[in-house]
């Protein structure tokens, strides 16, 4: 019986050390995995091993650098258990299945990569990043008077991280793509011919005072409700009713009164084609209003028969715009006017053209916390 005690107890010695073993391996394992050198020595991750180098996280005046695990591996050993056995996902897309093995193949996935890794921070309420910056050891009086504003609002709620900071150890990608094919998609519907009463702008367009009139400096603006009266050929008489000041030279149309989001703008050739349909006082800015008609002319190319799909863009525009360096705010951030300043002040952190500017101020204005549901329509 002694016999078999001791050969017990030796198995089980032998268990534990084995155990041990393999618990310490697997350890070693995940360590070595999870250095940076490991990491970029991938021929995948050269692309993105050069951005790192050359951003604040490799090379600082501190001289504290941070690795890939510190943004990419949350803290704590269930955490990166899990990252870990995801992670197992990239050896068949590495050895198997080649997805980013080119710089040109990895730039074709770069925004679906990157809002894969933006919704996983997002996720963990970005866990990584602080691990390493706290809210309560900020010293907003040695940040910058825009920074200690942000930082000091964004402490107050607890903010993701990952929801302002973006592209910090690599480049951001461009979400421009799939919003700018949806436009592309509008203008093939907007060239398709409709017998609808009443159609909406997809773009600018020019307006004359007669038909076939060579173009002047009249535009009807993005996503404005006109109605066709005539049609001659490929030309299309509208009318649209809109707002203007009764002070100035009333070239200016806007969709309400007293909020400056703008339908058409007029010239010399126009003027004549206006009718007042009614003077009010604005309550707000206690100005002088005048509802007004006009009648134009314009082709028959770009105008569709309803708004949703132009919203549905405008949305995709702004839900891509804007999640390439944080959240995307409501659209009830900001009265009508005060989308004017909003989207203006960050006008240096995207890459629109001026028509899809306007399309977006467009439909922010129009769904802004000030426009009622009967508006929006």
């Amino acid at each position: 019986m002694s016999w078999i005690r001791k050969n017990a107890l030796w198995c089980a010695f032998g268990g534990a050390v084995a155990m041990a073993f393999v618990i310490w391996g697997s350890w070693q394992g995940i360590h070595y995995t999870s250095t940076t050198e490991f990491c970029l020595s991938c021929h995948s991750m050269r692309t993105v091993g050069q951005e790192y180098q050359t951003s604040a996280h490799f090379r600082n005046a501190s001289g504290v650098r941070a690795e890939c695990k510190d943004c990419h591996i949350p803290p704590g050993i269930i955490p990166t258990l899990v990252r870990k056995t995801e992670a197992l996902n990239d050896l068949y897309h590495t050895f198997i299945s080649p997805s980013i093995d080119t710089p040109e193949k990895f730039e074709a996935k770069r925004a679906e990569l990157a809002q894969r890794e933006w919704a996983r921070m997002s996720a963990n309420h970005s866990a990584a990043c602080k691990s390493c910056h706290s809210y309560d050891a900020m010293d907003h009086g040695k940040q910058s008077a825009n920074a200690a504003a942000q930082m000091t609002a964004a402490a107050a709620k607890d903010s993701n991280c990952i929801d302002c900071h973006k592209g910090i150890a690599h480049h951001k990608p461009d979400m421009s793509s799939g919003f700018r094919e949806r436009y592309k998609q509008l203008q093939r519907q907007g060239e398709a011919p409709t017998e609808a009463s009443t159609l909406f702008s997809i773009g600018e367009k020019s307006l004359t005072a007669t038909a076939g009139s060579p173009a002047g400096k009249a535009l009807l603006f993005p996503a404005t409700p006109v109605k066709v009266l005539k049609k001659e050929g490929n030309n299309l008489q509208l009318e649209m009713v809109g707002w203007r000041e009764s002070k100035g030279r009333g070239r200016v149309i806007t969709q309400y009164m007293g909020k400056r989001v703008f339908s058409a703008v007029l010239d010399d050739s126009l003027m004549a084609n206006v009718n007042v349909l009614q003077t009010q006082i604005d309550p707000d800015s206690h100005q002088e209003w005048q509802q007004v008609r006009i009648t134009a002319w314009t082709s028959a190319q770009g105008l569709i028969s309803a708004i949703s799909p132009l919203w549905e863009y405008s949305d995709q525009m702004l839900q891509s715009t804007c999640s390439a360096c944080h959240s995307t705010p409501p659209t009830t951030r900001y009265t009508a006017n005060g989308w004017i300043a909003g989207l203006k002040a960050m006008s240096t952190y995207y890459r629109l053209n001026p028509v899809e500017e306007r399309t977006l101020l467009k439909y922010l204005q129009t769904h802004a916390s000030d426009v009622s549901e009967t508006q929006k329509q």
